[in-house]
């Protein structure tokens, strides 16, 4: 599969997705960029990590992010039950090949639209290796820059994941890399 292509979720696998529960309590929930809530409960880690983009067209940027370019161009095979992220939709992402390849299932669970400010945040579902609730925010600056936030709030929710400590927050912190670096990535038209 092409990189850049994302591919529509089997309805049989988004149904089992969407009556899946979150993998940690309502109350554990952060909100809006991980501001709202406090930061999720014991054992989880909070970061957010903010980026200038070079490029100036905020509606062009928002539609690639809310169309899954961001974690497509980042390197992850994404299955989505909606074309566009909005409330509900649930995403099964893989990094890796074959059978040694990452399962990342996750739900849209907030979504930004706001002038000149638009996002989501999805929260984890069972089968990803954290639990907790990841949020991508794009905002136009006073000047017509684009500045594009990766925020979340989680922690170990595999055996393979709690074993890894400073290498699974090394996987987290390369794959947020390529997060922001990905809206500046050119798009395959």
């Amino acid at each position: 599969m092409d990189a850049m292509t994302v591919c529509r979720l089997d309805p049989a696998a988004a149904e089992a997705l969407r009556a899946a529960p979150l993998t940690y309590r309502a109350d554990e929930r952060t909100g809006a960029s991980g501001a709202r809530s406090g930061d999720g409960g014991p054992g989880f880690r909070r970061f957010a990590v903010t980026r200038v983009l070079a490029r100036h067209d905020f509606d062009a940027a928002a539609d690639e992010l809310l169309g899954w370019q961001l974690q497509s161009r980042a390197g992850l095979r994404v299955a989505a039950s909606e074309p566009v992220a909005e409330v509900g939709t649930v995403v099964s992402m893989s990094l890796g090949v074959g059978p040694l390849a990452l399962r990342i299932p996750c739900r849209v669970v907030e979504v930004v639209d706001e002038p000149g400010r638009r996002g989501f945040a999805y929260a984890t579902l069972p089968g990803h290796p954290e639990c907790g609730e990841e949020w991508f925010v794009l905002e136009q600056m006073p000047d017509g820059g684009l500045r594009l936030t990766v925020s979340a709030v989680s922690r170990p929710a595999t055996l393979l994941a709690r074993l890894g400590g400073p290498v699974s927050r090394a996987v987290q912190q390369w794959m947020t890399r390529r997060y922001l670096m990905a809206l500046d990535a050119p798009a395959s038209r």
